[in-house]
């Protein structure tokens, strides 16, 4: 007896671009017309942007980590796992379940986007000290562990460990490092309030980086107010340099400066996920050279997009020209790959993503933000109001939209809370033990675990 198998869809990934490829692909596809699974560590969709707000306790973890279990009506099959490799050739993707099984996931069509993972150079103690921002569990980490530091300071009597305690460091300019200095600078300026025995003097907050710009996407005028309300509030902003090596107790800059400190945050930069060099593609920059149609050249079925496909940015019109690898862009994607994948099962032309930029926000808490909308420069509360409003109408959910608002309103009223949860523990975990970089396979052994698994097959 002959049976006909659905094809199938493989969306790998449950970022702003895997989540709302997923969700096209539910609403727009026949219920027999093909099976879709995603993979994804988490059953949740994390709004990456808001993270120096959970980071300083404006918001709570759940409130930006949007499950995607909720509703009953989807139909897709989510395998709690990472992908750890790709064999293009076979259509396999090998996944590690998140019981540490090795599973070889079959496909027809694959949408990749597994996002990106901190960018870190070869700089010694960096990896073993410094903490990251790219995950929801670092940023409750990191909240934990500053409270722990005016906590220890507070209990201390030794005048260099409080100086070592007090002091914090934040590597990258951009949008990331920028607001998560500024979010964690007004929670430890509100809380030495409850510390009489801490010298407000002794807390010291330094924002380095090796651009000579501080966000140089927002323009001279946008960037040097940002840099001037963080120098107002105190915070240490280097420019053109960088970290020389990292300890456990100090941190030596590439000027000679050597800050005693044991918190070292360091938001300089993404790469795309170490899932895509398991492919063999062509990359540009770490991602995958794609078509402006988010399809992978030679490969039919395989499309890339978000923080792993260097999608050809077609609004600007300028020859070479890649999108930037921010949430707009890659939920427009997400919609666009799936009518993609769509137009693919129907024999039906694809269409190329074409998206103009709206513009940028930066919230650097309370009454402070520099904003972009539309090439429009504000400053102040009117940049604010138009930041938290970008972020909230960005929300998938109505749930999430109303725990954001209830979180926005209660800090408002009430001010910040500084409780420690208990996520500090005796062993620090730094940026290492969150993103499990190490756990991908080369091209060669994808090859060999898809190659091996088939001829145990009776």
């Amino acid at each position: 007896m002959n049976t006909v198998t659905r094809p199938r869809i493989l969306v790998v990934g449950a970022g702003f671009a895997g989540v709302e490829c997923v969700r096209r692909l539910e609403r727009k596809l026949n219920t027999d017309e093909a099976d879709v699974t995603l993979v994804t560590p988490f059953s949740y969709q994390l709004y990456l942007p808001l993270l120096p707000q959970v980071a300083s306790g404006v918001l709570t973890p759940q409130s930006i980590a949007v499950s995607l279990r909720r509703s009953s009506k989807y139909r897709t099959r989510i395998i709690p796992g990472g992908a750890i490799g790709v064999d293009i050739k076979a259509k396999v993707c090998v996944i590690r379940t998140i019981n540490d099984e090795i599973v070889n996931e079959p496909y027809d069509y694959i949408v990749l986007s597994p996002g990106s993972i901190t960018r870190t150079f070869d700089i010694p103690g960096l990896t073993d000290h410094a903490f990251g921002m790219k995950t929801l569990a670092e940023a409750a980490y990191i909240r934990d562990h500053v409270i722990t530091q005016l906590d220890l300071a507070d209990a201390s009597d030794d005048p260099a460990e409080k100086a070592s305690r007090l002091q914090f460091v934040v590597v990258g300019g951009g949008y990331a490092g920028t607001e998560t200095a500024a979010c964690l600078q007004k929670l430890t300026h509100a809380a030495v309030k409850r510390y009489p025995r801490i010298d407000p003097g002794l807390i010291k907050w330094h924002l380095i980086d090796i651009a000579p710009k501080l966000m140089p996407e927002l323009g001279d005028k946008l960037g040097k107010s940002a840099q001037e309300i963080l120098t107002r509030r105190g915070i240490d902003i280097s420019l053109g340099v960088s970290i020389a090596k990292a300890g456990p107790e100090e941190v030596t800059f590439t000027d000679g400066r050597v800050v005693p400190t044991r918190t070292l945050i360091w938001t300089a930069g993404v790469v795309a996920s170490p899932l895509i060099a398991t492919l063999g593609a062509e990359t540009i920059r770490g991602r995958l050279a794609v078509t402006a149609d988010m399809n992978l050249p030679g490969h039919d079925g395989v499309f890339a997009l978000g923080d792993s496909g260097a999608v050809p940015d077609e609004a600007k019109g300028e020859d070479g020209a890649i999108c930037p690898p921010t949430a707009q862009h890659a939920m427009r994607q997400g919609k666009v790959v799936a009518d993609n994948v769509i137009a693919t099962l129907r024999n039906q032309p694809m269409k190329p993503y074409v998206h103009k930029d709206l513009g940028l926000v930066v919230d650097l808490g309370g009454k402070d933000a520099v904003s972009k909308p539309l090439g429009i420069e504000l400053r102040g509360l009117p940049a604010q109001v138009v930041a938290r409003g970008y972020h909230w109408s960005a929300l998938r959910t109505n749930v999430a939209k109303v725990r954001v608002a209830t979180n926005w309103t209660l800090n408002a009223l009430a001010g910040d809370d500084f409780v420690r949860t208990g996520f500090q523990a005796r062993k620090p975990a730094t940026l290492k033990d969150f993103e499990y970089t190490d756990s991908y396979l080369s091209p060669e052994q994808v090859r060999d675990q898809v190659e091996g698994a088939a001829t145990k097959e009776p």
